[in-house]
C-alpha cells in the first residue's frame, strides 16, 4: 500500500504514460476498500457522540464519495484524483497502524 501511494504522489511530476493515473486510481480504489471497512468498524467504539467521532465519521463519507468520482475530463482532474485517493489511503494506512498498535 505504502508503495502504491508514494508512486501515486510521485505521479505529479512530469506526463505520465497512458493508463498510469488509471491503474493507480484502481489500485488505490482498493487498498481504501479493504482499510474503510476496518476504521469505520475502530470508529464506532471510543466516544461515540463525541465532536471527534463526528469528525471521524464526517472524513470516512468524505473518502468513500472519492473512490465514486472516476478520474473525470482530462490530466489535470486525473492527477488532483489520483492525488487525493492517495491522499485519503494514507490516512486510512496511518489510522490502520495506529488502531493495530492499541
Amino acid at each position: 500500500m505504502s508503495e502504491t501511494i508514494q508512486r501515486a504522489l510521485r505521479v505529479g511530476s512530469g506526463r505520465p504514460a497512458p493508463g498510469v493515473l488509471t491503474e493507480l486510481e484502481e489500485e488505490l480504489r482498493g487498498h481504501i476498500t479493504l482499510l474503510l471497512p476496518e476504521i469505520r468498524k475502530q470508529a464506532r467504539h471510543p466516544g461515540t457522540g463525541s465532536i471527534e467521532a463526528h469528525r471521524l465519521k464526517a472524513r470516512l463519507d468524505a473518502i468513500e464519495r472519492h473512490t465514486r468520482q472516476g478520474l473525470g475530463q482530462g490530466a489535470l482532474s486525473a492527477h488532483v484524483q489520483v492525488h487525493q485517493l492517495a491522499r485519503d489511503c494514507q490516512y486510512l494506512l496511518a489510522r490502520h497502524i495506529a488502531g493495530a498498535q492499541r
